[in-house]
């Protein structure tokens, strides 16, 4: 990671779907570890849903933050809070062109399923949904969860491997929790044996929260 201070900012934001000006929902896709923004925009073709902008950020270097999610917070700096400012700056975005973030869908594979519910639990309101395919609250254990605000209801979808290499059961659990205590309505799924991946039941889960 650069020592810039806001080293995401500036690159490439990616698009598919319907323009926005068509759209009914607005997905935020964000990519994981080493993977990139093209990546992630393939789930767009996997949900199959033809009134709907997909668009994906571009992290610097492939990487939104050095280290594992589970690292002491300001280690990972000024990587995790740069992602977080370019949801914020999508979101302002979408809303200048009359999408309000009730029809602003979060969602991300590993790393950018970690930033996505960082990133909508700091700025908890009422979303279209939010997805974290292999993912979980950012910090070590015991980081203190007094987010203010509210989900009002935003489905949020959690499904992970209960072996994954990346993300430990526990954290996957607490960050349901969390998002249950602020007024989501959360649908966890475990799935044995799984691996680091994304399987055909997430996908179609998360497809009727869009639909």
């Amino acid at each position: 990671m650069s020592s810039h201070p806001d080293p995401h900012a500036g690159q490439p934001v990616l698009a598919t779907g319907v323009p926005l000006t068509d759209a009914r929902l607005v997905v935020i896709l964000l990519h994981g570890r080493g993977a990139s923004a093209e990546d992630i925009l393939g789930l767009g073709g996997d949900f199959d849903l033809a009134d709907i902008a997909y668009i994906a950020p571009q992290a610097a270097g492939n990487t939104w933050y050095p280290y594992s999610f589970l690292t002491p917070v300001d280690k990972n700096e000024p990587g995790l809070s740069s992602a977080l400012g370019v949801i914020d700056t999508l979101i302002a975005h979408v809303g200048q062109r009359g999408i309000a973030p009730d029809r602003v869908a979060l969602m991300g594979f590993s790393q950018g399923a970690c930033l996505t519910l960082e990133y909508a639990a700091r700025h908890a309101r009422r979303y279209a949904c939010v997805a974290a395919f292999s993912g979980g609250l950012i910090g070590p254990p015991g980081t203190p969860r007094a987010y203010p605000g509210s989900f009002e209801g935003t489905p949020i979808f959690l499904g992970c491997s209960d072996i994954d290499p990346h993300i430990p059961l526990e954290r996957v659990r607490e960050s349901a929790e969390v998002c249950r205590t602020m007024g989501a309505k959360v649908d966890e799924r475990v799935y044995p044996g799984m691996g680091h991946s994304i399987n055909t039941d997430e996908i179609a889960a998360v497809r009727a929260m869009l639909g």
